[in-house]
């Protein structure tokens, strides 16, 4: 006889069995629900009146289940309280045992993460108020396929006055990151992808796993080398603005080459906004808005918690890939986007982007003067590319010199937690660390950046000399 009660307080199913007796069948479906942890200790159970009604039973026989269980220490009750599940709930030992969330490094210094301790908690608290407020009743059913008209009409405002990107609303297709956009170009564009080498290692599996071919697209201290790409290519993925990991921009005439290529460009614009030297570099976008998917998200530049990105699509790939969002998920969140669209509209987000990247600015200051060449460098011979925007820097090992392997365990024991660079070739690649400067506090990053030039400089040896 199974049922569940909701009119007491507590929503609960019960196999109550009718051998031997209801009583005795109610006794054991609650010394279970107790024994294997649905009812955890200190849950109020309903009144013997309540649950009598619900399971059809006399109230009798429900007060004398009580009091066996009671009995059995499995219930506690006082006069004048509810009835409440003694201490002594335990878990199945069928089932696995939650260890709870790893503690943090004690220093945090691995790429792709903010200062999450800056979040603007303050203005997404004030924007979430205004849209609780004021939103009609009609944006919590359900949502098109694209997102929120609300957030994609500011994100065309936004993405066009910041990073000269060239859409409109209806091209905007709202994402919970960067790897759903992948997964749903990679179900409507057929072909091989080439990704940029170095690059994002996760991203390429992530392609290999949709069932795409993913193809080596070699970087130099140019940029990708688009002259490398072939008609066979149906799409490429880059990160003009700054590649990831080497740090450079594309080169103009690598711009004007990848323009006047046949195949779809996925820009993956993960840091756009934030370059210290001179102006953001605009979106490649703006030059070829028919052959460009734009991607951008909050991941860094306020959290990867909020899981909110977008993608501006040509207008050949809208209707495909609005449909594959339609049969992968129907829709993101909305409350997040509407959040987000009323800090765009407020200019709270802009602000926000500015305040954080001086703060990022002085952090790359003080890496650079702490890491890079100098009679204090704590490794003679690395090397510090492309920092010249972003929330990563790259600091590539010389030859002779400790290995990465070496480096990351010494960086281990001091409690620092970055990753190795050698990943991010497919094959043999160059050996080095990847070093996110922005996801320590304010305060702890000093500390953190101290921490990692003690472990470089205890790993210091005399260097071989270098092969010729």
């Amino acid at each position: 006889m199974p049922k569940s009660w909701a009119g007491s307080g507590v929503d609960l199913h019960l196999e109550v069995s009718a051998a031997g007796g209801r009583r005795r069948g109610l006794e054991e479906a609650l010394r279970q629900a107790v024994r294997d942890g649905r009812l955890p200790r200190g849950t109020r159970l309903p009144s013997t009146r309540a649950l009598a009604a619900e399971l059809g039973l006399s109230r009798g026989t429900v007060s004398a289940a009580y009091d066996q269980l009671v009995a059995e220490g499995y219930l506690t009750t006082r006069p004048g309280s509810a009835t409440e599940v003694a201490d002594v709930t335990r878990r199945a030992a069928s089932l696995p045992q939650s260890s709870g969330p790893a503690p943090a490094p004690p220093h945090d210094l691995r790429p792709g993460q903010p200062d999450v301790s800056a979040f603007p908690a303050r203005a997404w608290l004030r924007a979430t108020r205004h849209v609780l407020s004021t939103a009609p009743a009609e944006v919590f059913g359900p949502c098109d396929p694209r997102g929120r008209i609300e957030l994609r009409a500011a994100l065309a405002g936004y993405l066009g006055r910041t990073r000269g990107v060239i859409t409109t609303p209806d091209l905007i297709v709202v994402t919970t990151g960067f790897v759903q956009a992948l997964n749903l170009l990679a179900r409507v564009i057929d072909g091989p992808f080439a990704m940029e080498e170095p690059g994002h290692d996760f991203y390429r599996e992530v392609v290999r796993r949709a069932g795409r071919e993913a193809v080596p697209l070699p970087v130099d201290e140019l940029g990708a080398q688009v002259d490398t790409l072939t008609p066979d290519t149906a799409a490429a993925i880059v990160t003009p603005a700054h590649q990831y990991p080497m740090g450079v921009p594309l080169h103009p005439a690598r711009r004007r080459a990848l323009r006047e290529w046949g195949g779809v460009v996925v820009e993956d614009d993960y840091d756009g906004e934030f370059r210290y030297d001179r102006q953001p570099v605009g979106a490649f976008q703006g030059t070829a808005p028919e052959h460009v998917v734009y991607v951008g998200t909050t991941s860094e530049s306020l959290s990867p918690a909020l899981r909110l990105a977008w993608m501006a699509v040509p207008s050949s790939l809208i209707g495909p890939v609005t449909e594959a969002k339609l049969y992968a998920d129907a829709h993101t969140e909305v409350l997040g986007q509407l959040v987000l669209a009323r800090m765009i509209e407020t200019h709270d987000y802009d602000r926000h982007i500015r305040a954080a990247r001086l703060r990022y600015r002085r952090r790359r200051e003080l890496l650079r003067a702490r890491l890079g060449p100098g009679p204090d460098q704590p490794l003679p011979g690395v090397t510090l590319p492309g920092v010249a925007a972003g929330l990563h820097a790259l600091l590539l090992l010389p030859e002779g010199g400790p290995t990465e392997e070496e480096l990351l365990a010494a960086c281990e024991q001091r409690g620092i937690a970055l990753r190795g660079a050698s990943p991010l070739w497919r094959g043999a690649g160059r050996e080095g660390l990847l070093i996110g400067y922005a996801a320590p506090p304010e305060r702890a990053y000093p500390h953190a950046l101290e921490a990692l030039a003690q472990a470089l400089a205890g790993t210091g040896r005399p260097r071989r000399p270098l092969s010729r």
